[in-house]
């Protein structure tokens, strides 16, 4: 265990110590500004009116992105991964390492914007937060889905960013709104799927939208332990072939 901390201890440094890290802060702080807004110039507005479009939508896979790609794509690209893998250390270790650090500045970013963003912007009259809680916990599984994707993205090309951004704007915000099918593959609405059954769980009310199947649990798991297999499968490929 010790001679592996300094995995996460070289990621975080990595992640925290650049200018994107507070860019990643002001994009979260976005939700929480526009429910002030709302709250000081309007009438209010109910949360979910902010969570579906702006955090799961916008929020959450940018900030995935940026972290994801970069916790192992910054290492694969300047080559100074292979003094990592020269290490006794398992891949699946190296990569679960990496991947908790870039999951958890993303939840510790987005999660509290999300919860502020309930509270300011008021979830209604005999709705004391549930829709908040169930959106929480939706978006901590969702981190950790869209975390991880771009995590094993990065692991295969050194334009995960560019692709990874192409899914999120062509895939899950136009394809999925034309094909009905192409749900099933998005992480979005797979946790907006999630945080439906949870809001219908915690109230025993089904949200305005109706309850969403079974398949979202099974899709954000299915991305986390697929993630990790192919991230950790590109590692040893990588040390037996010295990289592309």
């Amino acid at each position: 265990m010790i001679r592996t901390m300094p995995i996460e201890a070289l990621t975080l440094r990595g992640l925290v110590d650049r200018r994107r890290f507070w860019v990643m802060v002001l994009l979260a702080a976005v939700p929480v500004l526009i429910a002030v807004i709302g709250r000081a110039f309007g009438e209010g507005m109910r949360g979910e009116a902010i969570f579906d479009p702006l955090v799961v939508s916008t929020v959450l896979p940018l900030v995935a992105l940026v972290f994801g790609t970069a916790a192992l794509g910054s290492e694969m690209d300047d080559g100074s991964i292979v003094y990592l893998l020269t290490k006794p250390v398992r891949r699946s270790r190296i990569v679960l390492g990496k991947g908790i650090i870039a999951v958890g500045l993303t939840a510790a970013l987005v999660v509290p914007a999300t919860v502020l963003t309930g509270l300011i912007a008021g979830m209604g009259p005999g709705e004391p937060g549930e829709a908040t809680l169930a959106y929480a916990i939706a978006i901590a599984v969702g981190s950790a889905a869209y975390t991880m994707a771009f995590v094993a993205l990065s692991a295969f090309t050194s334009r995960a960013l560019a692709i990874g951004l192409a899914y999120i704007l062509l895939w899950e915000g136009v394809l999925a709104g034309l094909f009905e099918g192409t749900k099933t593959f998005s992480i979005r609405h797979a946790t907006i799927g999630l945080a439906a059954q949870l809001q219908e769980a915690i109230s025993g009310i089904s949200p305005p939208g109706g309850s969403a199947s079974g398949t979202a649990v099974i899709v954000l798991v299915s991305v986390i332990v697929g993630a990790l297999a192919l991230a950790s499968w590109r590692l040893s490929r990588f040390q037996l072939t010295g990289g592309d």
